[in-house]
């Protein structure tokens, strides 16, 4: 059994409250450790303990240097915690092993170094005016600064990946930060604390509360904290913004997604339908980036959705325990009914289900649902517009490309898409028509690069995560003029 206290002002304390989150193994639906459920009380801590480290602590003031060599630190840390952070993922998140060494664990610690490494040596933190000729001759630097104390609040899917996300950029910055799991997978964030404490990271520079709606409305409205980092539905999303407006606070959410696979005439299919597989299947279709909605030229729908059907049943589904398992559970039993209420949509407006539909047979303990997937499928129906969050994909046929481009871009969501063509050119101009962030040409790999700016058109957020681009969203821009007399 797994236990953790609040990480507040660099001490591991109790909570002002005596509620417990009990935290599940989503494959066998036993207990696997307890943290404490903080209450606005405790989040008032937490806040206070951030903004007094960055107004008073020599965080914010050390130099780019000084906070990538603090990081570095970190990033060795983490890297002797990751065989536990996979292990840890696998039992609390349902990841199979492949996936939580890959994305869920070694790729954000790699995104992490990168910061440390590379970002803070060239990012131009002060870089000079060129000076000005007018009533008076003046000249002067451009400075960015740290907005201050920043409120992270990642979600269930992937902890790891998430925080570190959002907590790389944070540090660099100089800002102070807060950060808030989601109540399902809390055991991750805490090792985070510990990993802190191995770092020698100053007191209050990392919090870690959890709590309930309350409190995390308290974390998002505090005057206190001056930028927020939100990853969620978008549904929450709004609230969040709602939530941050009133002190006008920064801002950044990334949030759901309905993303088209655009599949011309002329696409290898060999290399498509592993891709279309994997978007459905992977940590059980929790994904807000999977391309889940696969628009393909009509010639070639029957022979997409045979080869996509065999595949399927290739599919193992099961305890991410067992090396042979290849898709794990789904999150919660909240999270399956809602995935079958949607799946029961989809029957309701005629839509046809190819495979699958149901929970596995022999798996009687564990919150899984078969891989399944849809045809004759109108854009307009709701499983073609509703973000599922599970391993369900849904095929609909184009005419041609103007048709698939409409198909792509008839969506409230625009985080990500991809376009499969014998000839990249001319998928990179259908690319460039889709509204959306981030569009995989041929499977692409942008993915998996530090330097890659992540984040959506529409209802999929605000602002961008990842490199330089997810640094500027803590920093604010300062001038100093001077007179050259």
């Amino acid at each position: 059994m797994i236990s953790y206290q609040l990480y507040i002002d660099g001490s591991w304390t109790s909570s002002d409250g005596d509620s417990v989150l009990t935290v599940l193994n989503p494959a066998t639906e036993q207990v696997i450790g307890t943290v404490p459920e903080g209450t606005v009380s405790d989040v008032q801590r937490a806040v206070a303990a951030a903004r007094r480290a960055f107004d008073e602590g020599r965080w914010p003031a050390l130099s780019p240097r000084e906070r990538a060599s603090a990081m570095l630190r970190f990033a060795e840390a983490l890297e002797a915690r990751a065989a536990d952070l996979v292990d840890l993922n696998m039992l609390e998140v349902g990841s199979t092993r492949a996936w939580a060494e890959f994305l869920q664990v070694g790729l954000p610690v790699q995104h992490f170094r990168d910061m440390a490494e590379r970002v803070l040596a060239q990012f131009p933190f002060e870089k000079p005016m060129p000076p000005t000729v007018g009533a008076t001759l003046a000249q002067g630097v451009v400075r960015r600064e740290p907005r201050g104390v920043a409120a992270l609040v990642s979600a269930y899917n992937a902890p790891t990946f998430l925080n570190l996300m959002k907590l790389a950029p944070a540090l660099a910055a100089g800002c102070t930060v807060v950060l808030k799991p989601a109540p399902t997978t809390p055991l991750e964030t805490f090792v985070l604390g510990e990993v802190a404490d191995a770092a020698g990271l100053p007191p209050g520079v990392l919090n870690i509360v959890t709590g309930d709606i309350a409190a995390g409305q308290a974390l998002t409205s505090h005057p206190g904290v001056d930028v927020v980092s939100f990853t969620g539905s978008d549904a929450v999303g709004r609230l969040v913004y709602s939530q941050a407006a009133p002190t006008l606070k920064k801002v950044i959410l990334e949030l759901g997604g309905k993303s088209a696979n655009i599949i011309l005439p002329d696409a290898d299919l060999s290399r498509v339908v592993p891709n279309v597989v994997l978007n459905m299947t992977v940590q059980a279709g929790q994904g807000c980036s999977l391309l889940t909605r696969t628009l393909v030229h009509e010639s070639r729908l029957d022979e997409l959705v045979g080869q996509v059907k065999t595949a399927l049943d290739a599919i193992k589904v099961g305890d991410p325990a067992d090396p042979a398992t290849t898709m794990g559970p789904l999150i919660s039993a909240a999270q399956r009914a809602k995935v079958e209420s949607l799946i029961q949509a989809g029957r309701d407006e005629g839509a046809q289900i190819a495979h699958g539909g149901g929970r596995p047979a022999g798996l009687n303990r564990g919150f899984f649902i078969e891989p399944t997937l849809f045809v004759d499928v109108d854009n307009s129906m709701t499983i073609a517009q509703k973000e599922f969050f599970g391993p369900v994909g849904v095929v609909i046929p184009f005419k041609d490309e103007e048709e698939a481009i409409r198909l792509a871009n008839d969506s409230d969501f625009g985080l990500a898409g991809g376009v499969w063509a014998a000839d990249p050119v001319h998928a990179y101009r259908i690319a460039t028509r889709i509204r959306a962030g981030l569009i995989y040409i041929n499977g692409g790999g942008a993915g998996s690069s530090p330097h890659t700016p992540f984040g959506g058109y529409k209802n999929s957020g605000l602002g961008v995560e990842r490199g330089d681009y997810g640094l500027e969203e803590f920093l604010l821009t300062k001038s100093i003029i001077w007179s050259a007399r």
